[in-house]
């Protein structure tokens, strides 16, 4: 009987170790995604509009999917914490963000030494919804028109306290904008999250730009007066408010916008399965994410990367002029 060579045990044992290692590499592919729960990370408190489209988005995701997608609230920072947290996360579809206007288009030019780039450290899958911030006076303001509130606030120059979300959020850039179009001396209040619209409900603060969601109910019930629309085109869910643009300033845009992303190099099939789940939710939501003050979105990947690049070049120049700064 013929005995191997050693050399030829050798080669025989690589190249069967070599099969073993495709076979397993091939059957981890196939592994069909999402095999175990998925975490969403919201950069914001619960209860917010970027939580509240997120867990509304995810429960139809998962049911389609068939997998626990988890909501997993990291705020702090404007954002930031919960977007570099994803940013580190590994790239395999299991931590997704969804994300806002802040954190991807505002926050790399307000902050000096962010540690990451948004835009390149992070890929994107499907934008969810438009939310439009309106213009809401306290009742007592006797304004009641655009072109009153704008009279106004010119005959009470620095008597108008404007409340924000914090410095830089869409809320305090789009009061600054309004109040440098219309040649207005206001007073910016920066609050942290909801304290803002309690003090502008109590009168401390006389006007804000706020997130539809956040204020419809109080404008059904009478408690805030809204004026104006910061969206190029009206919001389906005020539709008797007008826009801001169609009262003389064509060029007015500003607003709040919402989607998922995940991290730089996750797989392309992986993104192509989550965009499309994302856009079958959207029409069974779309009543009640309108009710509630969003319009829905959707679209491709693609889409999406191209109008958040857009929204960073705006907020760019928009920041740098009003110089505003954080920490």
């Amino acid at each position: 009987m013929t005995r191997d060579k050693p050399s030829s045990r050798f080669f025989r044992s690589l190249f069967c170790a070599a099969a073993l290692l495709a076979a397993a590499v091939c059957a981890t592919a196939q592994t069909a995604y999402p095999s175990k729960p998925v975490r969403v990370v919201v950069a914001f408190t619960a209860g917010g509009t970027t939580d509240i489209l997120a867990r509304a988005v995810t429960q139809h995701m998962s049911e389609k999917l068939k997998q626990s997608f988890i909501i997993d609230n990291k705020p702090g920072g404007g954002g930031n914490i919960g977007t570099e947290f994803v940013v580190r996360a590994p790239a395999d579809g299991y931590t997704l963000i969804v994300n806002s206007v802040g954190p991807m288009a505002v926050n790399q030019t307000l902050y000096k030494n962010l540690p990451y780039d948004p835009l390149t450290d992070l890929v994107p899958v499907v934008q969810i919804a438009d939310v439009p911030n309106v213009l809401v006076v306290n009742p007592e303001v006797p304004a009641k028109t655009l072109e009153e509130f704008i009279a106004y606030a010119k005959a009470n120059p620095n008597k108008l306290n404007y409340g924000s979300t914090g410095v830089g959020t869409s809320s305090h850039l789009s009061s600054y904008m309004l109040s440098k179009r219309i040649g207005a001396e206001t007073l910016h209040v920066p609050y942290k999250g909801a304290n803002a619209l309690n003090d502008l409900l109590a009168g401390r603060v006389q006007f804000m730009f706020a997130t539809i969601p956040s204020v419809i109910a109080h404008i059904k019930a009478g408690k805030l007066r809204a004026i104006a629309v910061s969206s190029q085109k009206r919001s389906r869910s005020l539709p008797d408010v007008p826009t801001v643009a169609e009262k003389g300033f064509p060029d007015f845009s500003a607003g709040s916008w919402f989607g998922f992303f995940a991290p730089k190099g996750t797989p392309a099939p992986v993104i192509a399965l989550l965009n499309k789940s994302v856009n079958e939710a959207l029409p069974s939501l779309e009543a009640q994410m309108i009710r509630e003050g969003a319009d829905p979105v959707g679209g491709t990947p693609e889409q999406f990367g191209k109008f958040t690049r857009q929204e960073y070049e705006k907020w760019k120049a928009i920041v740098r002029e009003s110089g505003a700064t954080a920490e």
